[in-house]
């Protein structure tokens, strides 16, 4: 099935990247078959991207700590040409935080909330009715620190993911070991709902969040520890179930986690490791609510910093950051296996998104 597939990238060197593509990218993905990309926009570091579902807006963030002549980074606005792709910039908003490294559109679609990495906050954006920024109408600042020397002396807010069943935005931060539930009102106002808070081991460091298809269980990665984390709804909020490892009980060197996926079946979660190079595989149970770990496939990259199932199910998208590559894998939910099909060259891919 054809499809294409947006590409968010680093654009400039910083202290964790060599960053040098030209912006946002775009290629065609067509039965494992990912084409040369081509640049749609120009505009510094926009490593993370979400589109309307109707593909018609697509917004990004500029993860930088400077942004127009201020500190801090940025959110871009675009429309988009459902048939070529093509974009065009709509306007450009100041993130009020440093390095945003996410955004998310609320169900609503009224709303774009933007997570700034370094300095631990949420900003809330209305959104125009030509799909442009309109004003920041909430900020939120998130406050403390946990075990880690260094990466964990302050907030780092890492993800916005929205609840499907409760509609709350459930924020994990890296810095605070904790997983914080939002709810949203029709003003655009964040209110913590403290109770709901998802405490993890101190130094795990949660980074991403996925939600299984059944709605009821949650799927948290933690990059400092490299651990997978499974949580089930209950009457009182969510209860964990499980937590297991993402790499080989034998290796014991340096890794940190990147991307949580479930699969479009429900049967398999995937988490991508940096370090290890590689993408873990775990068979699900959603009776019993545990995972196992049934494959570490290599990457065949350096640092797959994000990765997608393709709109068929049939193939595994990688975008691995360090090697300048997208490796595209076969995937047979049934053993499960992982098998190379095409490598194509992408400049420092961070993101992959298809629309």
């Amino acid at each position: 099935m054809p499809a294409t597939l947006l590409i968010g990238t680093y654009t400039e060197k910083l202290p964790h990247v060599d960053g040098h593509a030209a912006g946002i990218l775009q290629a065609q993905y067509d039965d494992g078959a990912v084409s040369a990309n081509v640049v749609l926009a120009e505009v510094r570091n926009p490593s993370w991207l979400t589109t309307t579902p109707d593909g018609r807006f697509l917004y990004a963030v500029v993860e930088t700590k400077e942004f127009e002549g201020q500190e801090g980074g940025g959110v871009a606005a675009y429309s988009r040409d459902t048939s070529s792709g093509a974009l065009t910039l709509l306007n450009m908003a100041s993130s009020a935080g440093t390095e945003p490294a996410h955004l998310e559109l609320d169900p609503s679609g009224r709303y774009l909330l933007v997570a700034n990495y370094r300095t631990g906050s949420i900003a809330v954006f209305a959104l125009a009715p030509d799909g442009s920024l309109g004003a920041m109408v909430d900020h939120v600042q998130h406050s403390g620190s946990s075990a880690h020397a260094i990466r964990q002396t302050g907030p780092h807010a890492h993800q916005v993911l929205f609840d499907p069943v409760t509609g709350f935005a459930l924020v994990p931060d890296l810095g605070l070991d904790a997983v914080l539930f939002y709810e949203l009102d029709d003003a655009g106002q964040l209110t913590e709902h403290v109770d709901a808070r998802l405490a993890q081991v101190p130094g795990a460091g949660p980074r991403h969040l996925a939600f299984h298809p059944d709605g009821d269980h949650l799927f948290l990665l933690n990059e400092l520890d490299s651990t997978l984390v499974v949580y089930r709804r209950s009457a009182n909020g969510f209860a964990q179930v499980d937590l297991k490892s993402t790499l080989p009980a034998d290796f014991d060197g340096h890794n940190q986690t990147s991307e949580v996926r479930v699969s479009a079946s429900g049967a398999l979660v995937f988490a991508s490791n940096r370090g290890l190079d590689s993408i873990a595989v775990f068979a699900f149970d959603p009776a019993a609510g545990t995972v196992e770990l049934k494959l570490v496939e290599p990457s065949l990259g350096l640092e797959p910093r994000d990765f997608i199932q393709s709109p068929d199910g049939g193939h595994l998208v990688v975008a691995n950051q360090d090697s300048d590559n997208i490796v595209t894998f076969a995937l047979d939910e049934t053993v499960p296996s992982l098998t190379h099909v095409s490598t194509v060259d992408a400049a420092t891919p961070v993101c992959v998104r298809f629309v």
